[in-house]
């Protein structure tokens, strides 16, 4: 019972004005590891966004599968440093968030479908190269830019046209993406 009461009061120092504060007492969180899991999934939901991006960060350390779930439904939160946060505690996650992930990048969110986009090239799992290659496709420039950069980032060969026809994009961010990767693969003509 101590630990937990110990677990909700470094939860709570989560939401204190001083930055280092903040990181403190997350780093004394992912020392707690896999017994502070549940109140940081619950603290997910916290009115206050320091409480649910700090809460996402120290969860994507600890790495517990448990989190994965809740981690998607935390890319849907109107705060962009808590989605932010929330897709690099996803890419740490691994192999496991990857279909999860996948299927995101159909969510009608720009802002979700990016945060995926993103989360998948950390994890670089090959499984995601074609759905990371229709997302080349996406309205969104965030959205396209993620796929660009997690196809060069998990660096499969089936990137390589679809790269290449990304160089024509009208986001300069993701013509430059691309032709940095194809460059670095000596596949730029």
């Amino acid at each position: 019972m101590e630990r937990q009461d110990n677990i909700k009061r470094l939860i709570q120092t989560l939401e204190d004005d001083d930055e280092l504060v903040r990181v403190q007492a997350s780093e004394l969180l992912e020392e707690m590891g896999k017994p502070a899991v549940e109140l940081l999934i619950d603290a997910l939901n916290n009115p206050n966004k320091n409480i649910r991006r700090y809460s996402a960060r120290v969860l994507g350390e600890i790495g517990d599968k448990r989190a994965i779930e809740p981690l998607i439904a935390n890319l849907k939160d109107d705060n962009k440093w808590v989605r932010r946060e929330t897709s690099g505690a996803l890419s740490k996650m691994g192999d496991p968030a990857t279909q999860p992930l996948i299927k995101l990048l159909q969510d009608p969110d720009w802002r979700v479908r990016g945060g995926a986009a993103w989360a998948l090239g950390k994890i670089e799992n090959k499984e995601a190269v074609e759905p990371l290659i229709k997302a080349l496709e996406d309205d969104s420039g965030f959205v396209r830019s993620g796929a660009a950069w997690s196809l060069g980032n998990i660096n499969d060969e089936r990137a390589i046209e679809p790269l290449k026809m990304a160089l024509n994009d009208k986001s300069s961010y993701v013509r430059k993406t691309a032709e940095k990767y194809l460059d670095s693969w000596g596949k730029l003509d």
